[in-house]
């Protein structure tokens, strides 16, 4: 069964605190699906993730370049694996029913939409309910994450 990860972000953006995730998830040698809301959010991630830092690269594709099953990051608005990932990182107000699928899910929400949290409350309840392993990572004022529960 898939562990859960819920990322709550309190003083990052999502765009800020992602490439950050994905790069830890890199490291550690797996492959990873971004799964976003819409079409323009994954272009507007798939620019980011090639400016965010001018001193480092993370590889990445979506629909729009193609070659899924080659890439170590692949974009996506799509219910889909076509990378083989074992880290499926969704973001904020976008939703997934492949959990399964993915060693490791990590859902990204903020702390300033109050309907946004009580959604990621709902889901927390629903997963441990499931049988999921689930922790949840609150952001600190370094930027760094914190082990809650």
């Amino acid at each position: 069964m898939s562990e859960i990860r819920f990322y709550h972000l309190q003083n990052q953006t999502q765009e800020q605190a992602l490439p950050l995730l994905v790069s830890k998830a890199l490291e550690k040698g797996h492959k990873v699906v971004i799964k976003l809301r819409d079409a323009k959010e994954v272009d507007n991630m798939d620019t980011l993730l090639w400016d965010y830092d001018a001193n480092s690269f993370l590889p990445h594709a979506s629909v729009k370049t193609g070659d899924a099953e080659l890439q170590p990051v692949w974009i996506t608005c799509e219910d889909e694996n076509p990378n083989n990932a074992s880290v499926l990182i969704i973001g904020q107000g976008a939703q997934s029913s492949m959990h399964n699928d993915f060693t490791i899910c990590c859902e990204i929400f903020s702390d300033h939409d109050k309907s946004v949290v009580q959604e990621a409350r709902k889901r927390w309840k629903e997963y441990k309910e499931q049988g999921f392993d689930i922790t949840y990572w609150q952001q600190n004022e370094r930027g760094g994450w914190d082990k809650k529960a």
